[in-house]
């Protein structure tokens, strides 16, 4: 017996220390026969049995398995193809039944990774924020990005300031302690960060590859609101909007407050501050030279002043205590209507009391006997209970509405009482700036001129 080759990692794959070993020994020609338990112990993936079968034909060693499929001493090789397959396709089957396994708990509202995003921790399957800096470094994360930040200047700040990173948070080996662009991007991407439960995004595309696929929209399994969020929904979709811009454009340099939301109105570049002008010259231009493009130049002090200009002359035609009484309108109207709801389902949940009193009555008067008795008040209970649930949803329905007016309300005040251009606002209001030749900004606006009565 020349050496023993133990590895507890699956059979499909062939990154395993000790087969490899046995391979290198194999190869060195170290050993005669290669004895297995099965032909599934050595591998349950059809390419990986005919490497190997290939590989000890072409060095002259021999494989037995102790279930007496394969010996080659003996030129009993014939079973080689259908026992490989076979164990390829239990092995299948096996990934495909964790996989639906999985698919349950997801359905379930539980999180069915091993590792939680970043800013959470799993509690009883399900997510919950961390008592600790990292939800608030998600926070800044998306709050850096949408003020303009690119993700390489937010990965750098992040590193230099020691904060730990995804990985040395989960308490991987050999995590390390640099953020980068694509440890950003995936917090930045991930909807689990708003109270959805989003599972199922990726899948392998075999048991014998270790290949991910991304899922299509109907696939994926989507559990609104299943837990706590990090972030608003209108700051991670504004992130979004703001991802998709900046992937079309190269990014300037150095970040101020019109990058990645000027571009060039000519070659379509992002606009570059330049310190020594003030201001911002066309990314073509500062990158290539005039044969791409002309400077496009343009103050960034006259740039704010025309969107400061722009807003404030359509702020003075809005009258803004009609806004704000429309809404305490609607408020109003959505409390009265869940009023009315709450009022029907009590005035059910009290005819279904006085129909169970009613049984007890019959029952006493021996009028029905105990069986129709049990059947009836387990019907009777099941109504209420569902009237119960549905008195819960439209209580907490009303919750909502409220919260939400009231944002609605502190979002308008502000609007209506804009005087200074923040990086926030300006990402907010404004689309896109296109600068001409001679410096002449086109600013596209997220939101349409109100009609003035």
């Amino acid at each position: 017996m020349y050496e023993v080759y133990i590895d507890v990692e699956s059979g499909t794959t062939a990154k395993r220390k000790n087969l490899q070993r046995l391979i290198d020994d194999a190869m060195n020609k170290k050993i005669d026969v290669i004895l297995a338990k099965e032909l599934s112990r050595l591998a349950r993936n059809g390419e990986l049995s005919y490497q190997i079968k290939n590989l000890c034909e072409n060095h002259g060693i021999h494989i037995i398995t102790l279930d007496g499929a394969i010996n080659t001493l003996q030129g009993n090789t014939h079973m080689f193809g259908p026992y490989a397959w076979m164990y390829e396709q239990e092995a299948q089957r096996t990934s495909e039944r964790v996989k639906e396994t999985l698919k349950t708990r997801a359905k379930k509202g539980l999180f069915k990774g091993s590792t939680p995003p970043y800013g959470y921790t799993i509690k009883d399957g399900k997510l919950h924020i961390r008592d600790d800096e990292t939800p608030n470094i998600v926070r800044r994360i998306f709050n850096e990005y949408l003020a303009g930040y690119g993700r390489d200047s937010i990965a750098r700040r992040l590193y230099n300031e020691g904060i730990p990173t995804p990985a040395e948070v989960a308490g991987k080996k050999n995590a390390g302690d640099k953020w980068n662009d694509s440890t950003i991007k995936l917090i930045l991407t991930n909807p689990h960060y708003t109270g959805d439960l989003v599972q199922g995004r990726t899948t392998t595309v075999s048991v014998t590859s270790n290949k991910r696929k991304k899922a299509s929209n109907e696939e994926l399994i989507i559990i609104p609101n299943a837990h706590e969020p990090i972030i608003p929904r209108d700051v991670f979709e504004a992130v979004q909007h703001q991802m998709k811009l900046r992937s079309k454009t190269i990014p300037a340099p150095k970040r101020h407050l019109f990058t990645n939301i000027a571009y060039c109105a000519d070659c379509g570049k992002g606009m570059w501050y330049r310190s020594n002008r003030k201001g911002y010259v066309c990314g073509g231009y500062a990158r290539f030279g005039k044969k791409a493009c002309s400077s496009h130049v343009i103050k960034e002090e006259v740039l704010k002043q025309t969107i400061i200009h722009d807003i404030q002359s359509l702020m003075q035609q809005i009258d803004k205590e009609y806004y704000l009484k429309q809404l305490e309108e609607k408020a109003k109207q959505s409390q009265l209507s869940v009023q009315k709801k709450l009022d029907k389902i009590n005035k059910q949940i009290d005819a279904l009391k006085s129909r169970k009193r009613k049984y007890i009555e019959l029952l006493a008067d021996e009028k029905i006997i105990q069986e129709d008795y049990q059947d009836m008040i387990e019907a009777n209970n099941k109504e209420i209970n569902e009237l119960v649930v549905s008195k819960k949803e439209s209580l907490l329905s009303s919750h909502k509405v409220v919260e939400n007016i009231q944002k609605l309300k502190q979002e308008l005040a502000q609007f209506l009482n804009f005087d200074e251009l923040t990086p926030e606002i300006l990402h907010r209001l404004i689309d896109r700036i296109e600068i001409k030749a001679d410096g002449t900004p086109k600013i596209f606006y997220r939101f349409s001129a109100p009609k003035i009565e």
